[in-house]
């Protein structure tokens, strides 16, 4: 029997006697002397084999450890595998791969085909504006990221604008693990300019983006070329970046030849406020060539979280702001491009500023008013929005917005939208 089961056996006899009613026992005094003795005598031999069984453990790890003691010279360590050997796993051929369905309802009282920003106007194809009216499908999104070895991975992310078009939105390489705090990415990218430019639409807190973001750089800025980044080894969060492209779209020209056609630096800082709070700051510069046609941008922009001693679930704030400023290459005073009918100012600025505030799981709610400095008229927005997340995957986002973009107009502008996640998907952006 094992010294346990012995023990437990032993146990429960003493527990049935000592159970046994007063008077029975009292009846039988010269029995309860026996059974005494007798548990007396099963504790001796239960502590004997104990004794016994741990002798012979010793025993056999002592016979262990000379049995294992080295007799001849160890064989030589296996070498290591080959990175290639190492990412020719079973998944080294099942990249995440995810996608972001969206629709939505718009209805404006100003036809959106007229849509234009007073004072700032982009070119023929650049996508600004409330789109089009009635049921139709917003952004849908197709992402397929992976380790290709252990020094890069790859990202692709395709998407299916509502007109039915369809483009490479981002494709690019990235380091893994260069060491010293350094990224390199290089292919199609979202630009690190501001804060929202690299966030893709799924993302965003409001249906749309803000008006300085649709004048200054066609709703966001993508390029195809080298980027590199540099996180500094300090507990305060330090991050410089760098790009260099083609500039292929607005607000570069895509006429560069075979030289540089736009380029983007970047500081971001930030860190915490006790339990409850963080927050983020930075400074970019964009710039585009050729030199007679160069548009130089200037941002900066803030970002401060709040949620009570770190918990985002239940309630949760967020309030963020971003200023750009904008120098245009003039002839004669006017700006390159420009047409008589509207011709934008050689300096020129606009800012948005947006706060949404969490009230209860599942809900937020959220106000944004951007405006642009014009000439002899200022575009501005308001807009409100309140949406539901019943997890993390599904977003449903009601808003409306007063747009006074065309100078003499108002437009009201009604969003009724879904974005639902399938599949795999990486973590967002601060």
């Amino acid at each position: 029997m094992h010294p346990r089961s012995f023990h437990c056996a032993n146990a429960a006899f003493a527990i049935a006697i000592l159970a046994a009613p007063p008077a029975v026992l009292a009846e039988d005094a010269a029995g309860l002397q026996d059974l005494r003795r007798e548990i007396e005598a099963l504790k001796s031999s239960y502590e004997s084999r104990l004794q016994a069984l741990e002798q012979r453990l010793k025993q056999a790890e002592e016979a262990a450890r000379t049995a294992a003691a080295p007799t001849a010279p160890a064989p030589a360590p296996l070498p290591a595998p080959s990175p290639r050997a190492a990412a020719s796993g079973a998944n080294a051929f099942n990249p995440a791969i995810g996608m972001v369905l969206s629709g939505i309802y718009t209805h404006t009282s100003r036809d959106p085909a007229q849509y234009a920003i007073t004072g700032f106007p982009v070119p023929a194809g650049v996508g600004i504006g409330p789109g089009t009216r009635s049921f139709s499908l917003a952004e849908t999104e197709l992402n397929i990221s992976a380790n290709i070895d252990p020094y890069f991975r790859g990202v692709l992310n395709y998407s299916i604008h509502p007109d039915d078009s369809a483009s490479a939105e981002e494709a690019f390489i990235q380091t893994l693990g260069l060491g010293s705090g350094l990224t390199l990415k290089a292919g199609r990218y979202f630009s690190g300019f501001g804060y929202l430019n690299e966030q893709h639409a799924h993302t965003w807190d409001f249906a749309d983006n803000p008006l300085v973001y649709q004048a200054f750089l066609g709703t966001q800025f993508a390029d195809d070329g080298v980027q590199v980044r540099w996180l500094a080894p300090t507990d305060t969060y330090l991050e410089l970046g760098g790009e260099v492209g083609r500039g292929r779209v607005f607000p570069a020209t895509d006429n560069a030849g075979n030289g540089i056609g736009g380029s983007v630096a970047y500081a971001r800082t930030g860190g915490d406020i006790g339990t409850s709070s963080n927050w983020r700051a930075g400074i970019s510069y964009l710039q585009t060539a050729p030199r007679d046609e160069r548009t130089r941008l200037l941002g900066t922009d803030f970002v401060w979280k709040w949620a009570p001693e770190g918990n985002a679930n239940y309630r949760n704030f967020k309030l963020q702001g971003e200023y750009l400023w904008r120098r245009l290459a003039t002839i004669d005073g006017v700006p390159v491009g420009a047409t008589a009918d509207d011709v934008p100012r050689a300096r020129s600025s606009g800012w948005y500023l947006q706060g949404v505030y969490q009230f209860m799981p599942a809900w937020r709610a959220g106000l944004r008013y951007d405006r642009l400095a014009g000439d002899n008229y200022d575009p501005s927005r308001a807009s409100f929005m309140v949406d539901w997340s019943p997890t993390e995957f599904s977003r449903v986002r009601l808003q409306f917005a007063r747009d006074r973009s065309r100078e003499g107009f108002a437009d009201n502008q009604l969003f009724l939208q879904y974005q639902m996640s399938l599949g795999a998907h990486g973590a967002h952006n601060y």
